[in-house]
């Protein structure tokens, strides 16, 4: 029986498509506006750091309510809500001129965000058939990627001509182009599953991430064996147990567990957490090590960080549609043993790297990306029933996003704890004139996302096994 083919797909893959991109793009492209941002508002650079975390946090917090919402009233109806949100929270950003506006500003484009990411790979897999499904997801998990790693090179580009502002004002025109599209080619109309909201389990779940996300940041500040934090983490932990609980007893969940007793989502799931952390490793250490170890042009820093997001873009469609073809799980592994040769690349990085060894690890890592997401981003997608689309694209999207902040938070944790045992002394910046001090700290640090990268190879390996014995069941 052959598939109803919507003759409208492809557009609405570049309406969901650039949504998602710019949704992914903003919580990376303010890091290099933060100097700026904190001179002209007058405030601390610790409170500037708010403008990126209170984005991603409020981003994690309500990507599983809107999937679960989603898959009750309609994933084409969040998106369209979702992506108004996203150009009004960009307008207050653009418009802001205290801090107090600004953060307004990025918890309406965070609720906006959350909601099309929550939705994006759910409207795709219902849009395209299974033959076109890994190519379309290929290109989604290219906008995530771009979005992700691009921000740093994009945000310089912009700042080198314009106000920071600018870097939200862009938004708009896209954002109007974007919504225009998906107003015009998405359906009117959905299957719906109505249900119950679990208000007491997203109660419990957003006092989990509150507590969770609180400890992180503030631990970056004042140290982890802090016993404030330590207390802070083991009540979050306590705090997820119940939620778990809650889930159990409830009629309708916020989370359907009886998900995650399908290894091809879960393991998908950890395995793309892991790779999200283990690339934002070097995203972090990059701009210390290109800028002021290198001493190279913030712009031309910027150009070569691209190199990343430009071999993906390219390479992630083409391996959606070889996903059809062959073992989807084989491609995932491919991909990731060649991002793991790209983390052992950045291991031997000093003050004499040449250009041409320090772009091709970063297009390694492009390339093995590439390779990963797209039959990845497929499998998870596709093990899970219609129904289930919304809240398996929320948890797809939430731990990409965790694995974002986990990758932040603990890569410069481990830098400067590494600077300050080599420098005999705390370190919590680059050290001027001590690039051998930041070459040792880096080092360790891209130690940690070799390891990291290894347990998703390891996860991957696992769930071939898995699907083999599956299959011969």
């Amino acid at each position: 029986m052959n598939e109803k083919v919507n003759p409208r797909r492809w557009m609405i893959l570049i309406s969901v498509g650039i949504f998602t991109l710019m949704a992914t793009l903003d919580g990376s492209i303010v890091n290099i506006a933060l100097p700026i941002i904190s001179k002209n508002l007058h405030i601390e650079m610790n409170m500037a750091e708010w403008v990126v975390s209170i984005y991603l946090v409020t981003i994690c917090i309500f990507l599983l309510m809107f999937g679960k919402i989603a898959d009750s009233i309609g994933k084409i109806k969040i998106f369209k809500i979702g992506s108004v949100m996203f150009i009004l929270g960009s307008i207050i950003c653009g418009l802001s001129n205290n801090l107090v506006m600004l953060l307004l500003g990025r918890v309406v484009q965070a609720i906006g965000a959350s909601m099309a990411m929550a939705t994006n790979n759910g409207i795709i897999t219902q849009t395209f058939p299974l033959s076109e499904r890994g190519y379309a997801l290929g290109y989604i998990g290219s906008f995530v990627s771009i979005g992700a790693i691009a921000g740093p090179g994009i945000g310089g580009l912009i700042l080198g001509h314009f106000h920071w502002s600018y870097i939200f004002w862009i938004n708009i025109p896209i954002g109007l182009i974007a919504l225009i599209l998906g107003y015009i080619n998405l359906p009117k109309a959905e299957s719906t599953n109505p249900t119950k909201f679990d208000k007491r389990g997203f109660a419990v779940y957003f006092l989990t991430l509150l507590l969770f996300f609180g400890a992180i940041f503030i631990g970056q500040s004042v140290g982890f064996t802090n016993l404030y934090i330590i207390l802070t983490f083991i009540v979050a932990v306590g705090c997820f147990f119940l939620f778990l609980q809650i889930e159990k007893s409830v009629t309708d969940p916020m989370i359907e567990l009886r998900i995650f007793s399908n290894h091809n989502f879960t393991l998908g799931l950890v395995a793309g957490f892991f790779i999200f952390v283990t690339n934002f490793f070097f995203n972090v250490v990059s701009p210390f090590y290109l800028e002021n170890a290198l001493g190279i042009a913030a712009s031309t820093a910027g150009y070569i960080l691209m190199a990343f997001p430009v071999v993906q873009v390219v390479v992630a469609p083409i391996s959606g549609k070889i996903s059809a073809k062959v073992n989807p799980i084989v491609l995932t592994i491919i991909g990731l043993i060649v991002i793991e040769v790209a983390q052992i690349g950045y291991l031997f990085f000093n003050l004499q790297t040449q250009i041409w060894f320090i772009l091709l690890c970063i297009g390694l890592n492009g390339l093995g990306n590439g390779l990963f997401q797209a039959p990845n981003n497929t499998m998870i997608m596709s093990s899970v029933e219609t129904k289930d689309l919304g809240i398996a694209g929320g948890l797809n999207a939430l731990s990409r996003n965790l694995g974002m902040i986990i990758g932040v938070s603990l890569s410069t944790t481990v830098l400067f704890l590494s600077m300050s045992k080599f420098y005999g002394k705390s370190v919590t910046t680059y050290i001027n004139g001590r690039p051998d001090i930041f070459i040792d700290g880096m080092r360790v640090t891209m130690t940690f996302a070799v390891i990291i990268c290894l347990i998703a190879i390891v996860m991957s390996v696992i769930r071939l096994i898995k699907s083999g014995r599956s299959n011969n069941e």
